[in-house]
């Protein structure tokens, strides 16, 4: 009988211990092409999240075309995070908090702003998204995770369905940049 032999197994002898959530950097991918409704989202942001520590450079968002009928031409793109650290767990629920906002944005119901939040562990960068593939797992409240992209060697590699734009220079200095706080401050620093 399994129960049994689980039953005399000691400490020493149990492969993984279930641990607890893991503080993480929060940040925001954000598409948008009104300064005025960008300045406005940021305010909600830090009012609900915190000061915002870090700012990427904008770049076009030239990497797709499918926002464009929804949110129309000429997007930028950039990249934001958080000061103050948060639980792994709280991410779908940010999300849905996100969804809200830019609703709140919108104009006959289509989006003047898109806010992706995820987070940055040591190891690898995490989006949150409301739909489901083959490579991403559900998380709550409908929200679903995806490793988007992975640290190695003092960089982030390419997975088969990372996002062009979280691959480009201004991406990866944001995410070395956030990177590098997080791991001080988990340090104590």
């Amino acid at each position: 009988m399994f129960y049994g032999k689980l039953k005399n197994i000691s400490i020493e002898d149990k492969v993984g211990i279930i641990g607890t959530s893991k503080k993480v950097k929060l940040f925001c991918g954000i598409l948008f092409s009104d300064e005025k409704i960008k300045q406005d989202a940021f305010s909600i942001l830090e009012n609900k999240f915190g000061k915002i520590d870090f700012t990427s450079s904008i770049m076009p968002f030239d990497f797709s075309t499918y926002y464009n009928s929804e949110m129309g031409e000429n997007l930028k793109r950039l990249w934001i995070s958080f000061e103050k650290l948060i639980l792994s767990s709280q991410l779908a629920s940010i999300k849905v908090f996100t969804n809200s906002l830019e609703d709140s944005f919108a104009i006959n119901s289509k989006r003047q702003i898109n806010i992706d939040p995820g987070y940055i562990t040591p190891a690898n960068v995490i989006l949150a998204t409301t739909k489901d593939y083959s490579h991403r797992i559900y998380l709550d409240k409908g929200i679903y995770g995806e490793v988007t992209t992975i640290y190695k060697k003092n960089g982030y590699i390419k997975l088969p369905w990372s996002y062009p734009d979280y691959l480009s220079d201004i991406a990866t200095k944001f995410l070395l940049d956030a990177r590098q706080t997080l791991i001080a401050r988990l340090k104590g620093g």
